[in-house]
């Protein structure tokens, strides 16, 4: 086992410590998840309060660890669940950052450093002291796309049915498991001994793409069907039993369908790349040539030529007015004062009714350098892989929502392999920097009449 993944939980064990101490009844949706988990523990399987909203994964698995550990179903235990997730998720990281970088992972209790740095990203910290389904979710994810890229599809496709368990929308990541692992397969694969030159998709560094590559992989597509077809059909019952689920239950959301409503929330894709910027500029600005080359290959991107100029207009134009016909003023957004969205939306976005459409040119800019830095290294459609189904999950959502950017924001900051060792100290200061503040003043800092602050 390594210094620093000992060190890390050492960390995370003294943290749950100090928050039970301090935070010794149920807190925001605890009050919802803690009753839940308890009457499932009393063998009351027919009790569900209808305010939670997504499936029993959670309440499950602290289940199963009060029957193998025998753990109480008290509150600091079942917090202990989601912070077992939390140590587990360095390990889990090592896997899928091993995939990328085509290498033999390490021993098991030994994980790479960027996978610990990573296990520390403030969401992800955060909530997994906390008896939410957030990281117990990621886990599951990150082990569908792990088993995916093995080629044990029949695994992935069970890990990605139990990951729906915990968050519905999962079922979207289920499937980028196998398009990603068949963008993998299409590309190492060789012919075999005897046999004809096989179909290749059309695929290229995203680096060096255009709009014409993306227009050949189209055609490209149809010659190399047969060939991933077969790997599919554990997905496609995994389509099927989550779409049992949705007739059965009248829509996606459990509970509470009043307040989670799914509606088109363009901008939402915006904010998840200003949120990816914020949290992951030491990376952004890790690649060679360094912050000055990142900001000319972006301008480059965008104005470094009349055509590429007309495009960006064209992008800009319809970003502007997707803010201004699909913005959304939540009500939790609006009344909640004890979530830092609260004073980004009050503070910024509502500074002035032109604050909203002066910060659409910097999405563009956020969103084309994130393209650039992760299509560095992998190619065209691997690096679109990412906002497409990010573009899926997050449209329907009318909420604001850090945790929704969790499991898209490492799948897409794990695929950057060629991160130099100064960078990713800065980006461990930077994340430990955010998670003493905010944990901070979540235990020590509450206000009368508001309560404490959180994501």
């Amino acid at each position: 086992m390594s210094v620093s993944y000992i060190a890390y939980c050492g960390i995370c064990v003294s943290v749950l410590k100090e928050l039970n101490n301090i935070v010794d009844e149920p807190y925001m949706d605890e009050p919802f998840h803690i009753p839940q988990a308890q009457a499932y523990c009393q063998g009351d399987f027919a009790f569900w309060d209808p305010k939670i909203t997504t499936p029993p994964g959670l309440y499950i698995m602290s289940l199963v660890f009060k029957r193998i550990f025998m753990f109480k179903c008290s509150l600091p235990m079942l917090r202990l669940t989601t912070a077992l997730t939390l140590l587990a998720l360095p390990i889990a990281l090592t896997r899928l950052s091993c995939f990328y970088q085509r290498i033999r992972p390490p021993p098991l209790l030994n994980p790479v450093p960027v996978s610990i740095v990573l296990s520390t990203f403030p969401i992800a910290w955060f909530f997994g002291f906390l008896y939410y389904t957030e990281v117990p979710s990621l886990i599951f994810v990150i082990a569908t796309v792990v088993a995916a890229g093995d080629d044990r599809h029949w695994l992935a496709a069970l890990l990605g049915l139990l990951s729906c368990t915990f968050r519905q929308t999962n079922v979207i990541w289920t499937l980028y498991a196998y398009a990603t692992s068949q963008l993998i397969y299409l590309k190492y694969r060789r012919p075999r001994a005897g046999s004809q030159e096989v179909h290749k998709l059309h695929d290229p560094p995203a680096d060096q793409a255009g709009l014409v590559d993306l227009y050949k992989s189209v055609l490209s597509l149809p010659g190399v069907l047969p060939d991933i077809v077969s790997a599919f059909v554990p997905y496609a019952l995994v389509l099927a039993v989550f779409s049992s689920f949705v007739v059965w239950n009248g829509g996606i959301v459990l509970g509470d369908k009043s307040n989670h409503i799914p509606v088109l929330h363009v901008p939402q894709f915006y904010y998840f790349f200003a949120f990816s910027t914020a949290f992951g500029w030491p990376v952004l600005i890790s690649g060679d040539g360094g912050i000055m080359a990142l900001l000319r290959n972006t301008y480059e991107r965008t104005f470094g030529s009349k055509f590429r100029s007309m495009i960006t207009a064209v992008i800009l134009a319809a970003m502007l007015l997707t803010v201004k016909l699909y913005t959304i003023h939540h009500p939790f957004l609006l009344s909640d004062n004890r979530h830092y969205t609260f004073y980004v939306w009050h503070r910024i976005y509502m500074l002035h009714w032109i604050a909203p459409y002066l910060l659409v040119p910097a999405y563009l800019a956020c969103a084309c350098a994130w393209f650039l830095r992760v299509g560095n290294e992998q190619s065209m459609l691997q690096t679109m892989a990412i906002p497409l189904f990010t573009l899926v999950t997050l449209l329907p959502t009318p909420l604001l929502e850090p945790r929704y950017f969790l499991i898209p924001y490492l799948l897409m900051r794990i695929q950057i392999v060629n991160v130099p060792s100064w960078a990713l100290v800065l980006e461990g200061m930077w994340y430990a920097a955010i998670n003493f503040v905010t944990m901070g003043v979540f235990l020590y800092l509450p206000r009368e009449g508001v309560g404490r602050f959180m994501w």
